[in-house]
């Protein structure tokens, strides 16, 4: 039995205590807020709960520690987790800067443990198949993709809107190219807390003929969670929020008598998904990499990439939109 500790019971916490609880793994759970407590109590009455995190790590039957607390606090309870010899899942994303997050990669490494980021779309059933169409070139040449992840809320006051929301958009879009970008551009626009933009719009340029563009803001009026990509042959949309996760449109371009380009329109065509929860797959595929000692999908070095893109974005975004080169 591996036996899991969880840290962090709020929003995200709470789910991640629902899919862990579900396998029969889950046996701690830490947090310093004593409703989020209860609340689990009350839920999971068998749970051992406590407010005091090294506790947790002296546990010496607790196998894995899964984070799930605010952002800024990720490097230094991972690091811990580490060094204390736990194998170890961190909501996304890994660290607030590039450094702290090739620290925590390192001594993953050199303790041979397993270091793994909640990069959860990348366990979607909707997106494997997604990525598995284009592989397999079902879409043409890929030329560019749209991403957007918007809502009203939650308003961060640690990291901003790029920081908080764009993380699973870069690791889809690093998984399409299979790179990263060239370059990319940032801009976004403070409201709520000065200094920590809530709308952010970015700019990832991967060659001449292939770019990606995420928007993302907790300052709209309606929650939106959709991939757009563009190919030379057929255009695919990934709407998390829909009943048809998957769509693919067999639109064209025809040149009328060689020089006039005219957009020739037709239905989607609804592509069938298997019923996984992604969350409960990523649980799952935690254990089995600490099982079998295996690289999680999700592991510290892709968890770098995002990093890195997201440290250019953000280098950007204090420049005002200035081009930043990888």
């Amino acid at each position: 039995m591996t036996n899991i500790a969880l840290v962090g019971v709020g929003y995200w916490g709470k789910n991640l205590a629902r899919v862990f609880n579900e396998i029969g793994v889950l046996k701690s759970v830490c947090d310093l807020n004593e409703k989020n407590l209860n609340e689990i109590k009350k839920s999971y009455p068998k749970l051992k709960l406590t407010k005091n995190f090294q506790e947790i790590l002296k546990e010496k039957d607790i196998k894995g520690v899964v984070i799930a607390t605010p952002v800024a606090t990720h490097h230094k309870l991972a690091k811990e987790s580490l060094i204390y010899g736990k194998d170890v899942l961190v909501e996304k994303p890994l660290a607030l800067n590039l450094k702290d997050g090739e620290e925590l990669v390192k001594l993953a490494k050199e303790r041979k443990l397993i270091l793994m980021v909640d990069h959860l779309f990348l366990y979607h059933p909707a997106f494997i198949k997604l990525k598995s169409l284009i592989d397999k070139g079902g879409l043409g040449e890929i030329r560019h993709i749209y991403s957007t992840r918007l809502n009203f809320g939650v308003i961060r006051t640690e990291e901003n809107a790029l920081w908080s929301l764009a993380s699973h958009d870069i690791s889809m879009i690093i998984k399409i190219f299979e790179k990263l970008p060239s370059e990319v551009r940032t801009i976004g626009t403070a409201y709520i807390n000065k200094n920590i933009p809530d709308i952010v719009s970015s700019h990832l340029k991967f060659n001449r003929n292939q770019v990606a563009e995420i928007f993302v803001s907790w300052l709209n009026p309606f929650k939106e969670r959709k991939l757009s990509v563009i190919g030379s042959k057929k255009m695919a949309v990934f709407d998390d929020l829909s009943k048809d996760k998957l769509v693919i449109y067999h639109h064209k371009i025809e040149w009328q008598k060689g020089k006039k380009p005219k957009a020739i329109m037709s239905g989607g065509e609804i592509i069938k998904i298997l019923e996984k929860e992604p969350l409960l797959e990523e649980a799952k595929h935690f254990l089995e990499c600490i099982k079998k000692r295996e690289s999680p999908k999700t592991d510290g070095k892709e968890a770098l990439l995002v990093l890195k893109v997201l440290d250019a974005c953000q280098k950007s975004l204090n420049q005002d939109g200035k081009q930043i080169k990888l």
